[in-house]
């Protein structure tokens, strides 16, 4: 029977290693530390465990949890090893001495020695904690780290000489492969104008690089080798997008083989950002996840050929299970924690989808059936635990934690854990994931958006359709006048010159916008507003038109012939003669007294009735025995006023 699988966490409280399926329990014989425990790992055979306290370095054989070597190193902040488990490295934060100098900060040690005592095999000053740890050759024959321009190369058992140096103007990053043919690739950044490069040379053949590749848009890279070490993948990245289609920066992706027989961009036929890009195990075909939401998952040979498209979803994570058999693909971080799960040797059949919300944490088990998810702080500090699901979509284990930092399965080879039929014959669930899935209320079929009355009834229209559910694709780029999402009206022809052409309106449209409502379908409430304003408004405009009462309605007659008799002529001047008296004015017919508005009166007397009723509860009050203040007091005294009042308005109660 092959070993159990294995997974270690560290929570606030301490560290835990557990064995995993089929027994899932804690591993027996090792004993839990306690306290700020900052950092800890697995070497990359799984041979040691490691973790750092305060004072020193721990490191076990997590086959049985006994502590095999301490080291130490006080306030250690980063811990790795060598690929073998023969070397551990750790990183403190960067200090310096009494003279001002920088302390060696990244030391290199044994993880085993004859005696209890371990020495330091070489130590060097590193100030970034971004890429702080050295890389190994797959042997460990080698390890090579960055400095200024360049790249130093040393044998791993003689770290206090240089072995060998790659020049590189301006190198910024590089990469081993881990394959048997020992190659090294190194990034240069664009500088002056110049475009960045990505240069693959021989290991120790320095002279010129055996493949290379010029591109701009690229601040910063990932590269990443296949399994074997013969291509390379380049995810170049910049910080900021000037075209504005994005926050996070432009993506491109490209295609390098390490003998230089070819290099190219991979073409990707979905506009917006790469997500994930991740190689299969067998090192003949990767998988990247690109686009706009929802976005599209498409797997390539490794010469960057596609193979199959995957639905567009919205999913942002691809990884493929050890054996290369399966595929993961994934949305986590703002997306829903759907996981879909595919068979690539049955047609990329889709086995199942798993919901696993909230998870910061996804991995496959070492023996390619189980798949790991877990939330962890500080992405998210409540609902933290570890969940365990197998290949068929069910949940095996379940554990809630408090403060969960990290958690990781052992490094296992595929070769303890032949794959087989994983689907044929399902493990029986662990009580815990029965008790969880028996309070896991069942989802609810979500009612959808709110449609007005009018809609209800009907299809949604293709423009508020997401692609993957048949809508239209998304076009960030739109005509001028047309909305953000790329589904906006376009703004309407014009030409210089000629007459505007009508509006086009759909029936029951209104001019302008809104919808025409007929008179007909108004309520008693509105009718009846109606009218008032109309009434108001006509009422309004007979008193503008209708002249004062004491206006001229014309030119005087008298004016007139007045005008006529001393209109000058040819002959000589005229005689001016002194104008007719004018005829008195009659007297305007005297106004009618007004009316008092009865809504006015009824307002006054509701207003009277008030006062009296307050006037009664303080006399009640009064006759009680309870002590009134002044103004109280004097408001009683006005009850005979505002009885006067009462009656002058007419009320009789």
């Amino acid at each position: 029977m092959a070993a159990p699988t294995q997974l270690a966490y560290r929570t606030l409280k301490g560290i835990g290693i557990m064995d995993a399926a089929p027994v899932y329990e804690p591993l027996s014989g090792f004993v839990k530390p306690e306290g700020n425990l900052r950092c800890s790992a697995y070497s990359p055979c799984g041979r040691y465990y490691a973790w750092a306290s305060p004072e020193k370095v721990t490191i076990i054989d997590p086959s049985v949890g006994h502590v095999v070597g301490t080291i130490p190193a006080d306030n250690v902040f980063e811990l790795g090893f060598s690929p073998l488990g023969t070397y551990v490295i750790t990183w403190q934060r960067t200090s310096k001495d009494a003279n001002g100098d920088a302390v060696k900060n990244l030391k290199v040690w044994r993880a085993i020695e004859a005696g209890d005592e371990h020495s330091v095999v070489g130590s060097f000053v590193q100030k970034s904690q971004t890429g702080w740890n050295l890389q190994y050759s797959a042997d460990e024959k080698l390890c090579a780290r960055t400095v200024t321009n360049e790249v130093q190369f040393y044998q791993s058992d003689n770290l206090s000489t240089v072995w060998n140096k790659l020049r590189v103007e301006g190198v910024s990053d590089f990469a081993l492969s881990p394959g048997q043919t020992q190659s090294i690739a190194v990034f240069i950044p664009e500088r002056k104008g110049q475009p960045a490069q990505v240069k693959v040379f021989i290991v120790p053949q320095f002279s010129a690089p055996v493949s290379q590749k010029s591109f701009f848009k690229g601040d910063k890279v990932q590269l990443k080798w296949n399994a074997s070490g013969t291509t390379l993948i380049v995810l170049a990245q910049t910080e900021v997008d000037r075209t504005g289609k994005s926050y996070y920066g432009e993506t491109t992706l490209y295609l390098l083989s390490a003998s230089g027989a070819f290099d190219s961009r991979i073409d990707l036929d979905k506009e917006g950002p790469i997500h994930d890009v991740s190689w299969n195990p067998n090192s003949k075909e990767f998988g990247v996840v690109y686009g706009y939401m929802p976005a599209k998952t498409t797997i390539f040979n490794f010469r960057g050929v596609p193979k199959h498209n995957f639905p567009l979803a919205p999913r942002n994570t691809i990884q493929f299970s050890p054996h290369g058999r399966f595929v993961l693909v994934a949305g986590f971080g703002n997306l829903a924690g759907q996981m879909d799960l595919y068979d690539m040797d049955k047609n990329y059949h889709k086995i199942t989808t798993v919901e696993a919300s909230n998870a910061s944490v996804c991995a496959w088990s070492p023996d390619g059936q189980y798949i790991l998810t877990a939330t962890t702080s500080p992405r998210l500090r409540v609902d933290n635990g570890v969940r365990i699901w197998h290949l068929s979509g069910g949940l095996m284990y379940n554990e809630e934690m408090t403060e969960l930092y990290d958690v990781t399965w052992r490094p296992q080879s595929i070769d303890q854990h032949p794959l087989g039929e994983p689907l044929t014959k399902l493990p029986a669930p662990h009580p815990s994931a029965t008790a969880y899935m028996g309070t896991r209320k069942a989802p609810v079929k979500p009612a959808g958006a709110y449609r007005p009355p009018g809609a209800r009834g009907q299809l949604t229209p293709l423009a508020f359709k997401r692609e993957d559910e048949g809508g239209a694709a998304f076009v960030r780029d739109g005509v001028p006048g047309a909305s953000m999402n790329g589904f906006g009206k376009p703004r309407r022809r014009e030409i210089p010159g000629a007459e505007p052409s009508e509006e086009y309106l759909p029936p029951g449209a209104a001019p302008g916008g809104g919808v025409a409502l007929p008179a007909e379908n108004l309520s008693k409430s509105a009718a009846k507003n109606k009218k008032k304003r109309e009434a108001a408004k006509k009422s309004k405009e007979d008193g503008e038109n209708a002249p004062p009462a004491n206006a001229p309605t014309g030119p005087s007659p008298d004016r007139s012939r007045s005008r006529g008799k001393n209109a000058p002529n040819g002959n000589g001047p005229a005689k001016s003669t002194p104008p007719a008296p004018a005829a008195a004015p009659a007297p305007a017919p005297a106004a009618p007294a007004p009316v008092e508005d009865p809504s006015a009166q009824d307002k006054k007397i509701r207003g009277l009735l008030k006062k009296i009723r307050a006037i009664d509860e303080l006399k009640m009050r009064l006759a009680g025995g309870e002590k009134l203040e002044d103004t109280q007091m004097k408001k009683i005294q006005t009850e005979d006023a505002v009885r006067k009042d009462l009656s002058a308005v007419g009320y009789e109660g």
